[in-house]
Formats: structure tokens, C-alpha cells, sequence
């Protein structure tokens, strides 16, 4: 018989998926270069055409997974269309991977307003300023528009757009996966069920 390395014991030992994804969480935030709360996110446009772009994880438990964005872009528009999504954490120095799929709903306007107040002033200006995912003339037009609401807004609190918010993703499926010699990966499959969770073991 191929003698092969043991598969991480960890994955043999998780019920749920979200205290193992928290614990690989922490070593991405130790060990990868940028942006450990990166998350590849996929939706579906009216035609059924899927689309897909990263995003930042700025919430994450049980509840599901929290992100922003204006809901005015074409993400936004698609996420209120389909208000479903699949998310995908790629840690690649840890040789780690953790899949999402599930339900999209908007974040109540106290934590968006919460997040936002959190954000660099310039990180906070740029949200009105671009007007995400429509035609641009120029950098010049964005950068003027920036200089505008700069004026506008001065060392003032700069309030939330109300096209800006948060949305979570409550996932019915997470998968975590564990790079494995000779692409024998190691893959476990948590469902949904009622107020927990199945697991299931996957070939590779």
C-alpha cells in the first residue's frame, strides 16, 4: 500500500463548521500576506449569468458572514434580485479553503451605520463619491467628485449614504477544505439541518 501523510485532525474532529473556520480564520490573519477576510463572492445577474468579484468579511459567526458594498452597484442590484450568494475564503498560505453557500439579507441600519462611522474619512467620502459599478469618463470625474464631497462633508461626521449598507450571508452549506499531498485534499460538508448542522466527508 502508497504510504500517504495523515489528513489534519481537525477536520475529523469538527460537529459545526464555524468554530473550525474561526480557528483558520485567526492563522490567515497570522500567516497571510493581505486581506485574510478576503472572500471571492458569486452571484447571479436576471439572465441566470453568474458573476463573481472579492469583497471584505467584516462580520462572521453563526449568523453568517458580513460584508458592504453599495447597493446601488451591480452587486447590490443582483443581490436584491437573487438574494442568494456563495462566498469562498482562499488561504493560500495556509493551503486552506472555506466554501459558503446560502441565503443574502441586509444588515439592520445601526450596524451599517455603526461599520461606516468605523471607516477612514476618505474610505467614508469615496462611498458617495463613486458611483459603483456605472461608466466613468475619467479618473479625473472620480477624483473630482472625491474633492467635492471632501468639501462638503469638511472635519464633520460624514453620514452614511442610504444606498450603502451591509448584507449577510447565512449559509444552508459550508464546505472546509485541507490541501492534501498528490491532490488527495481533505474535504468535509456541513449542512444545514433544522438548528444544526450534517457533516459529510467528500472525495477529493
Amino acid at each position: 500500500m502508497t504510504d500517504l501523510p495523515p489528513p489534519p485532525g481537525d477536520l475529523d474532529a469538527a460537529t459545526e463548521p464555524f468554530e473550525l473556520f474561526a480557528q483558520w480564520f485567526e492563522a490567515a490573519k497570522a500567516h497571510e500576506i493581505n486581506d485574510p477576510d478576503a472572500m471571492a463572492l458569486a452571484t447571479c445577474d436576471a439572465g441566470g449569468l453568474p458573476d463573481v468579484r472579492t469583497v471584505l468579511c467584516r462580520g462572521m459567526g453563526p449568523h453568517g458572514l458580513v460584508f458592504y458594498s453599495n447597493a446601488q452597484s451591480a452587486k447590490g442590484r443582483q443581490l436584491q434580485g437573487n438574494p442568494q450568494a456563495a462566498g469562498l475564503f482562499h488561504w493560500k498560505s495556509l493551503r486552506r479553503q472555506a466554501r459558503f453557500r446560502g441565503a443574502i439579507s441586509p444588515v439592520d441600519e445601526a450596524t451599517s451605520d455603526a461599520y461606516f462611522q468605523a471607516r477612514p474619512k476618505l474610505s467614508q467620502i469615496g462611498a458617495w463619491a463613486s458611483e459603483q459599478s456605472r461608466a466613468l469618463d475619467s479618473r479625473a470625474t472620480l477624483e473630482a467628485r472625491v474633492e467635492d464631497f471632501s468639501r462638503r462633508f469638511g472635519e464633520s461626521e460624514t453620514p452614511r449614504p442610504a444606498h450603502w449598507h451591509g448584507f449577510r450571508l447565512t449559509p444552508v452549506e459550508v464546505e472546509l477544505w485541507a490541501d492534501g499531498a498528490f491532490r488527495l485534499h481533505d474535504r468535509v460538508r456541513f449542512t444545514r439541518e433544522g438548528a444544526g448542522w450534517t457533516r459529510q466527508r467528500l472525495y477529493p
